[in-house]
């Protein structure tokens, strides 16, 4: 049903104050309403008898009566008005609900339109917007529907309704079709978490029943994220979607197909790069390694859009790329392990000292290790460099404590390749430390210049320090 026929203009606020400015503060969660009468009169809802109450041939009558009755939508922004018809519906509704889970020959041909046209009158509406254009998930509270006592109900009435073992799919198809599965993809973007759970229900049920919709839901919550990822940067439902979509291609035959491989570089990759990435990070790493039939072209899309000033979105990839790592075959590794450990060197690097963490902590994973060891000789001169800076200079005593870690492990796994790294960087280091003291001798006073002097032989002294307690321990 149109939402025109059941909604008017959304309510001037009572509340002159901006959210903006008690953000912080502790709320009672706010209520919302998009469902509104568009005349005053009250309504009156002519009272039925139960349906255990009747014999069972007159039920399937009184069961589409009861779905009449229940088409009819209250304003629940109005907390006084029809409080004894808005008690009846939801009798009635539970009534139902029990009634479609226990009874059987009930789903005649006539019952479908009438079912579908409940739960669409129920259902479908204008989202109300939201309590403030500087609405944050992360940290403030969302906008729950005000009419949930009677949607909880047509939603849990729908479920158990396509569950039912009556349910025929080539008799519901001429009613829950394209356009009634384009409304309900409409309403993932509620801001109240409950509709967005029941909506994921209802939605993979759908999926399931029927096999003639599976392209088009797939194709339109495509559609949604490319929106999402290219336009808006705004919409609730994301996780939940994704859930679906993992859901969706864990149950697909392997190899994948190329519309798989598309989306995963058009869509999954893409979607890294939002500002809300941690609202749904989870969901997105586990459809990630659903699609993993190739490791590398993932890891590629990672590292092409990593993240350069967000410290928060860069511990949440080196996560992901751990558990890609995690099912990588040796083979594939060896195609990306340059650009991965170029990466991770940066990452070791960052003064942010939970990025540096989170990158060391990859040298605690066996698997991860033992490909490490396999290919040491490519990856050792790639990190060497940044380890033995780091263990001099990092200002978190933690951060230095693991790299020492991480050096003494590649020293075991290579020594030879190891010493003579460390060779070359003793002598580059000691070519370049005179220059910058001449630099200092002809431009800054004699005392400056004897102040760096002994600075750089205290930095000598500290790495021969160093290179001599590797030495003992090997």
């Amino acid at each position: 049903m149109s939402s025109a026929a059941t909604t008017s203009p959304s309510v001037d606020k009572v509340d002159g104050f901006s959210r903006k400015s008690v953000r912080k503060a502790k709320q009672k969660r706010s209520q919302s309403s998009s469902q509104f009468r568009s005349q005053g009169k009250p309504i009156e809802l002519t009272p039925l008898p139960l349906l255990k109450d009747v014999p069972a041939p007159e039920q399937p009558e009184l069961f589409l009566k009861k779905l009449q009755q229940c088409c009819t939508v209250f304003d629940f922004m109005d907390t006084l008005s029809d409080l004894k018809m808005k008690e009846y519906k939801r009798s009635t509704l539970n009534e139902l609900v029990d009634y479609v889970t226990v009874s059987r020959g009930y789903l005649t041909e006539q019952a479908y339109p009438e079912v579908v046209k409940m739960v669409s009158y129920n259902i479908f509406r204008t989202l109300p917007p939201s309590d403030s254009n500087e609405f944050d998930p992360e940290e403030d509270e969302p906008t729950l529907e005000a009419s949930w006592p009677h949607l909880q109900l047509v939603y849990e009435f729908f479920i158990r309704f396509l569950e039912s073992q009556e349910f025929q799919p080539s008799i519901a198809k001429k009613y829950i079709d394209q356009k009634f599965v384009l409304q309900l993809l409409e309403l993932f973007d509620s801001e109240d978490p409950r509709e967005r759970d029941y909506l994921k229900t209802v939605l993979h049920r759908i999926y399931g029943k029927f096999l003639g919709l599976r392209a088009f839901i797939r194709k339109q919550i495509n559609n949604i994220f490319l929106r999402f990822v290219y336009e808006t940067e705004h919409f609730n439902g994301v996780a939940e979607l994704l859930e679906i979509l993992g859901s969706i291609i864990n149950g697909f035959a392997l190899p994948l197909k190329a519309e798989h491989k598309q989306f995963l570089v058009k869509v999954l990759i893409p979607l890294h790069t939002v500002r809300s990435l941690s609202l749904f990070h989870a969901q997105v790493m586990c459809v990630c390694v659903c699609v993993l039939s190739s490791p590398p072209q993932v890891i590629r899309g990672l590292l092409k859009f990593w993240p350069k000033t967000c410290s928060q979105k860069e511990v949440m990839f080196l996560g992901e790329l751990e558990e890609i790592l995690d099912v990588i075959e040796p083979t594939q590794f060896v195609k990306i392990q340059e650009p991965l450990f170029k990466q991770i060197s940066r990452c070791v690097s960052s003064p942010h000292f939970q990025v540096a963490e989170r990158a060391l902590y990859y040298w605690n994973n066996e698997y991860i290790m033992s490909l490490i060891e396999e290919n040491s000789s490519v990856i050792l001169p790639i990190m060497f460099a940044s380890l033995y800076r780091i263990s001099k200079e990092h200002w978190n005593p933690a951060i230095v404590a693991l790299v020492y870690n991480v050096l003494k492990a590649f020293m075991e796994m290579n020594s030879t390749l190891f010493d003579e790294l460390t060779a070359t960087y003793k002598s580059d280091r000691q070519r370049t430390v005179p220059s910058v003291s001449t630099k200092h001798t002809h431009t800054h006073t004699c005392a400056h210049t004897h102040t760096h002097t002994h600075t750089h032989t205290r930095f000598d002294r500290v790495f021969d320090l160093v290179g001599r307690c590797f030495c003992i321990s090997h």
